[in-house]
């Protein structure tokens, strides 16, 4: 009998411990999940809040469990603005009931999105004279831009903040940061202050909205006043990445709060979905929600270039923001055993240079070692005392590539491009001396090497050199058009500085070989189209400044059709290879905010406008629905193409019938004014602009025109790209005019 009790008491033992374990494996079975709601019909359902738990207690109902036990469904986030949804913690049966409960349109399972100065001002014509764009737009005061980005800025409960870094120092707080949250997995616990725990945040915020700090560099590189774009706009700051990634639940999070919160700006420098259409990607339904609210989008290309087809953040009613160079390099000098000579960059400028002789100089990607291009593997590779050449890894790691060198043996590096890169160089902050050279300089150096068994070579350190050429430039890792989700409106928009960039630094454990421990580091140098956006951000913050009653559509307008399609010396703005940028590659141009101002003419849409184009994608009625967060029924308008959408830039699908496309463009310049139409492209292209004039008698008019174009021969597969001006005795308003090569 105590034989079978205590058998018994041990079976049951066991069985309680193997409902234990199977309890615990089905908690481990919930996921995060967005839940997607159709729009919500009455206005009688009580709380968003009590809304989005109704679905949630449908869907455990019929997975047969309780909502309110512990171990049940729980929502993580109820969105109440931007997004029509919740996020939620789901089992896969809870998530399959919910799909199929009505009103529930989709779920997407959570996923993390990428982590995607002292010259740019000056370099960008933003003057301090009485005539400059800063002077007449007010700095920005007034405008709080909300900055989403990669990380977020130091901040102490929304008030003190190190984007001001002298006051900083001194111990002071101002009133540059107005608020500042944290969200999800971003955020330590419920009540601490959304810190900036790697720097990258306050490099964004700063380059957006930094006030004027003077002496500002980076161990004397790069030095002048500091500034962001609108240095007088303030800052709300929402933090939703950690240090390795950006949680899709929280970045709606962030972008929800931000509207609610009223922002006239959202700055988005976080990679985003590439190629998923609009209806399917949460970030461009959320930003369509902001648009028609008036809040302006300004969001990073994404850094997958240089491919066709890599642009993300893609929404028409976005602003893309691909990278470009400026004219500032942080030059070293590559000198060859040979005599030949060669530009590269650097940050690390040392005082005791231990490669300032010739030094032998050493490929371990060659000759049999067991080593690697890239210098990520060095075993076998005698390079003590040598100098040592480097395949580059692309965007990042070239540090690393330099710490490996270095606990090596070596004492000196040259990181020479792949084929793709081109001619840009990065200024890095190495651990030893180091060069960071063109694919063209690396060919040389590499045909040197195999001429000779005993090559040498030194590197010299040039300081900061303004005036380089050419500039601007496109760099190779800014991605490029055309968008998949959306191949007729011509991506990205818009080429802002995004190379090499100075601008604050919060007080971080990040990059310690180079800062002494980091305390003292308040200022780095970045690049990538996290570092472009909040330039055109802080830019817009300014035209909003200067124009308050501007549509985002306008602002957008009026930055695009004033941007240069040329370099500092006249010629057409070149690529990562010194060839002719495509607007696939720059978007309409290199912002000129100096003239963005007073653009003459503005292409404005508002929200209902993008519906007949969101119809045209063949999104059908549910797809628009999810997007414009109402009910849509496109059976009951026009549709149209997305050469018909009134954007500042035309994509033509020409093939070997005419297309005709309608613009309507809105006088924003002189009260009396006339502009002639002039078109420039390719001979083989014929265009034709009715009427050909236009001619305004007062402000805020609107006038319309055709644009007819039709091949003048037989059709180019490999397309054409032009520009529409549109000319008058004090403007030029110029919108891109391309024809994509047939197939894409």
């Amino acid at each position: 009998m105590e034989m079978n009790k205590s058998r018994w008491c041990r079976a049951t033992l066991l069985l309680l411990l193997s409902l234990a374990l199977r309890g615990a494996a089905y908690l481990q079975e919930r996921k995060n999940f967005i839940v997607h709601l159709r729009p919500r019909e009455g206005a009688d359902g009580g709380s968003v809040e009590e809304w989005h738990r109704s679905f949630l207690s449908q869907a455990a109902a019929a997975a047969g469990l309780d909502s309110a036990a512990d171990d049940g469904p729980r929502i993580i986030y109820s969105y109440s603005d931007v997004f029509t949804g919740f996020a939620a913690r789901l089992t896969d049966e809870e998530a399959e009931a919910l799909r199929a409960t009505d009103g529930c349109a989709r779920l997407y399972p959570e996923v993390f999105l990428p982590l995607a100065t002292t010259r740019s001002p000056g370099f960008l014509g933003l003057h301090l004279g009485n005539e400059g764009f800063w002077s007449r737009s007010g700095f920005g005061r007034g405008v709080p831009p909300v900055l989403r980005r990669r990380r977020a800025p130091a901040a102490a409960q929304g008030v003190e903040g190190d984007l001001r870094v002298q006051e900083h120092r001194r111990g002071g707080c101002n009133n540059k940061i107005i608020g500042a949250r944290a969200f999800g997995s971003a955020a330590v616990n419920s009540t601490a202050p959304p810190v900036d725990d790697a720097g990258h945040g306050t490099h964004t915020a700063s380059t957006a909205a930094g006030n004027f700090v003077e002496n500002a560099n980076i161990r004397g590189n790069a030095d002048g006043t500091a500034s962001g774009m609108a240095p007088h706009a303030h800052l709300s700051i929402y933090k939703v990445c950690t240090r390795s990634r950006c949680s899709i639940m929280d970045i709606i999070a962030g972008l929800d709060a931000a509207v609610m919160d009223g922002v006239d700006v959202l700055s988005f420098s976080i990679g985003a979905y590439s190629g998923t259409q609009f209806n399917y990607d949460p970030i461009a339904i959320a930003a369509f929600k902001a648009m028609e609210r008036g809040i302006f989008v300004s969001c990073a290309a994404g850094n997958a270039g240089p491919d066709p087809g890599t642009v993300g953040n893609g929404a028409p009613w976005m602003l893309t923001v691909a990278a470009g160079t400026m004219d500032r390099a942080i030059r070293t000098n590559v000198k060859l055993g040979n005599g030949e000579e060669f530009h590269g960059e650097s940050l690390f400028q040392p005082r005791n240079n231990s490669a300032a002789d010739p030094l032998p100089l050493v490929y371990p990607g060659a000759n049999g070692f067991d080593a690697s291009r890239d210098c990520s593997v060095l075993g076998g590779a005698e390079v003590t005392g040598k100098v040592v050449l480097c395949e580059s890894r692309g965007l990042s790691d070239r540090i690393e590539a330099g710490q490996t060198v270095a606990a090596y043996g070596g004492v000196g590096m040259i990181v020479m491009n792949k084929a793709a890169e081109g001619y840009t160089t990065f200024a890095d902050a190495h651990v030893l001396p180091a060069s960071h050279v063109s694919y063209e300089a690396g060919a040389k150096i590499m045909a040197y090497l195999n001429s000779t068994a005993n090559g040498t070579a030194s590197i010299d350190f040039k300081g900061t050199i303004i005036g380089s050429y050419p500039s601007p430039t496109v760099t190779f890792f800014s991605s490029r058009g055309p968008s998949k989700a959306s191949p007729g409106i011509l991506k990205p928009d818009i080429t802002g500085p995004g190379m090499n960039i100075l601008a604050a630094w919060a007080p971080s454990d990040s990059h310690t070989e180079f800062s002494d421990g980091g305390a003292d580091l308040s200022f780095f140098v970045e690049s990538g189209t996290s570092m472009s956006t909040p330039h055109l951000s802080g830019i817009a913050a300014l035209l909003k400044s200067l124009h308050p009653d501007w549509s985002p559509a306008a602002i957008k307008s009026a930055i695009m059709t004033t941007s240069d399609a040329v370099d500092r010396t006249g010629l057409p703005i070149k690529d990562e290879q010194y060839r002719h940028a495509t607007f696939y590659a720059m978007g309409a141009g290199y912002v000129n905010p100096a003239l963005a101002f007073d653009p003459g003419l503005v292409y404005d849409l508002h929200a209902d406008d993008y519906i007949p184009y969101l119809c045209g994608l063949g999104l059908g009625d549910d797809g628009v629905t999810e997007v414009a967060h109402r009910p849509v029924a496109c059976g009951g308008l026009r549709a149209i193409t997305e050469a018909e959408l009134n954007y500042p830039s035309l994509v033509v699908n020409l093939l070997s019938q005419p297309i005709t496309v309608n613009r309507t463009v809105t006088n924003v310049g002189k009260a009396s004014s006339v502009y002639t139409a002039v078109v420039d492209m390719p001979k083989d292209v014929s265009v034709t602009v009715q009427p050909p004039m236009l001619r305004f008698t007062e402000l805020k008019e609107k006038q319309s025109f055709t644009v007819t174009v039709r091949w003048a021969g037989q059709p180019n597969v490999a397309g054409a790209e032009g520009n529409l001006k549109w000319v008058s005795d004090d403007y030029i308003v110029r919108s891109p005019l391309v024809i994509p090569p047939k197939g894409e």
